[in-house]
């Protein structure tokens, strides 16, 4: 089995001589000693099996509306155990102090009063949440389940992306790769040492137990899904099978003297925490959406009276708002009094004069994404857009400044990744998924994202990126 290789970027497997690296060194002999088709033929295999499986997503504005099969690289990225601490010490530290800055401007608000934020960039946020001041939390966690980009640039050298705080999806797709690999390639795990992921859902279980209400011993915890039509129910009706809790939707549950309850074949039951993959808007129709179905009438009356816990919690957003995403080095600084380990990307935000002028000056070089964007949508790629595309885009941008934040045009590492032409590089990040509780715990890897197409620097399965198992390998 040949691979390309190319040397612009930093490649995972390669160095820039064309040698394979010590972590890729086993996996390199077997790949090389792959007869021509076997890779293909394995790939086919597994395209079927997700097929089985469902393991589908929606992508919203598309005219079909269908369900499509996220598309699964059968080569898989490998991490060494040194360096898979260090990043697992920088997540923890900064999921950290994240939590600390939403509990803080819910409270006492001191990272206002020392001056490191404005006021205006908490509570001016839309999605900064009025109803949550002064609403203790268990554990004060915010966010149980946080999910944080990263992208690679060189050896040692990482980056945070963003950070993902409201519904963080994808921990499926994880999942499911590391199954799919060790059905189709169980010589592979016995050459090599591969860290597990699969405990996985008992550690969210774990968590969600721990979220509970301080004075209930044994939880009732349901998954709440916006329903079958949801771009991510796949995702929802694996996590609450796996764990081996209810999935309900609003109508399921309802609100009686401030607490919640399910509705069962044997009565109502009380339930103590939800996790919720529905947004703050739609989650209380008597609070937020008026019109919204999905959610639950009373949960936030129920919420703020400590009888039931939400993973996340309402008003998280306000902290992975792009805009916001800045500050965090500041938050580490100032809650932990520690020097952050993972850095930020460097970031002009359009809201100032000189950062705007800037940008504004140098659209085709960089990368401009609204602040409360997700999943590739609404941003622009200058060194890929047409004239046509970024003019378009800068009347976007001028008509609404403070909508849009802007960063280079990083040189993202590349893994080899299956291609109609062979084994080829191709640009990847990496969404590992940080569970907070009474303590910060997450499994050795995440969700590898790649950009299947030759070139692209968007990874997000909307925007036809595709997936990859994550190793993490004794040194």
């Amino acid at each position: 089995m040949k691979t390309q290789n190319a040397s612009a970027f930093y490649h995972e497997m390669h160095a820039s001589d064309g040698a394979v690296r010590d972590i890729y060194r086993r996996y390199g002999q077997w790949l090389a000693a792959l007869p021509d088709g076997a890779l293909e033929r394995k790939s086919a295999e597994a395209e079927l099996l997700f097929q089985r499986l469902g393991i589908t997503f929606a992508v919203y504005g598309e005219v079909d509306g269908g369900e499509r099969l996220i598309p699964f690289d059968i080569v898989p990225r490998i991490f060494g155990t040194a360096e898979w601490q260090r990043l697992e010490q920088g997540l923890k530290q900064r999921v950290r102090a994240l939590n600390a800055f939403l509990h803080d401007i819910y409270h006492d608000r001191e990272i206002i009063r020392a001056g490191a934020i404005n006021a205006r960039q908490v509570l001016n946020n839309a999605l900064y949440r009025p109803e949550m001041q002064g609403v203790d939390l268990p554990n004060g966690v915010y966010a149980q389940i946080a999910g944080i980009d990263l992208v690679r640039v060189s050896q040692d050298e990482f980056y945070v992306l963003e950070d993902n705080l409201r519904t963080p999806s994808g921990v499926s797709y994880m999942l499911e790769n590391r199954k799919t690999m060790m059905r189709l390639f169980p010589e592979l795990f016995a050459m090599h040492d591969v860290e597990p992921v699969e405990h996985y859902p008992q550690m969210l279980l774990e968590t969600l137990r721990e979220s509970a209400p301080t004075d209930v011993a044994d939880p009732v915890i349901v998954v709440l899904t916006p329903g079958a039509y949801n771009s991510a129910y796949f995702e929802h009706a694996f996590l609450a099978s796996e764990m081996g809790v209810e999935l309900v939707e609003g109508q399921d549950l309802f609100v009686q003297q401030q607490k919640v309850y399910m509705h069962t074949t044997e009565g109502p039951v009380q339930v103590h925490v939800i996790y919720r993959r529905v947004d703050d808007d739609f989650l209380d129709p008597l609070v937020f959406q008026p019109n919204s179905m999905l959610g639950v009438p009373g949960l936030l009356d129920a919420y703020c009276s400590g009888n039931v816990a939400l993973a996340n919690g309402v008003g998280t957003g306000v902290a992975d708002d792009k805009s916001t995403y800045l500050f965090v080095p500041e938050m580490i600084r100032f809650y932990l009094g520690e020097t952050p380990i993972l850095s930020n990307v460097p970031t002009w935000r359009l809201s100032e004069p000189d950062d705007l002028r800037y940008v504004l000056e140098h659209l085709p070089e960089l990368v401009v994404k609204e602040v409360q964007g997700s999943g590739g949508y609404g941003m622009l790629v200058g060194p890929t857009s047409t004239k046509a595309e970024i003019e378009t885009y800068r009347q976007r941008i001028l008509a609404q400044p403070d909508n849009f934040i802007a960063q280079p045009t990083l040189a993202l590492s590349t893994c080899p990744t299956l291609v109609d032409a062979g084994v080829a590089p191709r640009h990847v990040d990496l969404r590992p998924f940080v569970l907070s509780g009474r303590e910060i715990r997450l499994v050795p890897g995440g969700l590898t994202r790649v950009a299947l197409k030759d070139g692209s620097l968007v990874v997000n399965s909307s925007q036809g990126g595709g997936t990859k198992d994550t190793w993490v390998l004794e040194d």
